[in-house]
């Protein structure tokens, strides 16, 4: 192999190691201070604005590709927590404890509203969505959950939860070990059927 291709070749491995490197100091950097800027993202990463600007040409740039990590993520998560096994309540509390590393991102992404408005949304959203209100359908079908309580809307709840929690968390007005306890018992509270 040529010295020039090895080069180029350490150079592009090099350069899928540094944006994953940069992605992961961005979305730690913006889930404590989500108004940070270009300037502030590229020192937590530890390069040059120009280096940031050559991968990713702004803010808005930088927003969409934490989006395609933090679907990615989500989904990684939603499979991990095997929504089909075993009651819907026990598969809600998997995907909680699952989707926790994640969280911090979630929370930075669901206050992004650009990300959520218009024809430009990710497909992504839309499948972690139907993954998610068909475990609460499934429970619904069993049994288990309040049938006067949408899906979708339980979704919702789920993903507020999820965000708030890790604010919260964040700012240390809650224990991180408890991140879990809360969001479950407060969701399942509030969607599992009572015998009347």
């Amino acid at each position: 192999m040529s010295e020039t291709l090895m080069s180029h070749v350490g150079y592009g491995c090099l350069m899928a190691v540094d944006r994953s490197h940069v992605l992961r100091s961005a979305a730690a950097l913006l889930t404590r201070k989500s108004t940070s800027t270009m300037d502030e993202v590229a020192k937590a990463a530890g390069i040059s604005r120009a280096t940031l600007h050559r991968q990713f040409a702004g803010r808005d740039a930088l927003v969409r590709a934490l989006e395609e990590l933090g679907i990615e993520e989500c989904e990684a998560a939603l499979d991990a927590a095997r929504l089909d096994e075993g009651s819907a309540s026990d598969a809600v509390r998997r995907l909680v404890r699952e989707i926790e590393p994640a969280a911090g991102l979630l929370s930075f992404l669901y206050t992004e509203n650009q990300l959520f408005e218009g024809e430009q949304q990710n497909e992504g959203w839309a499948r972690l969505d139907a993954r998610i209100s068909a475990l609460f359908r499934r429970g619904q079908e069993s049994g288990e959950f309040r049938i006067d309580l949408t899906p979708a809307w339980l979704t919702e709840a789920l993903f507020a939860l999820i965000a708030s929690c890790a604010w919260v968390v964040l700012n240390g007005k809650v224990a991180a070990k408890d991140f879990h306890h809360m969001i479950v018992e407060l969701l399942l509270g509030g969607a599992l059927r009572r015998e009347s």
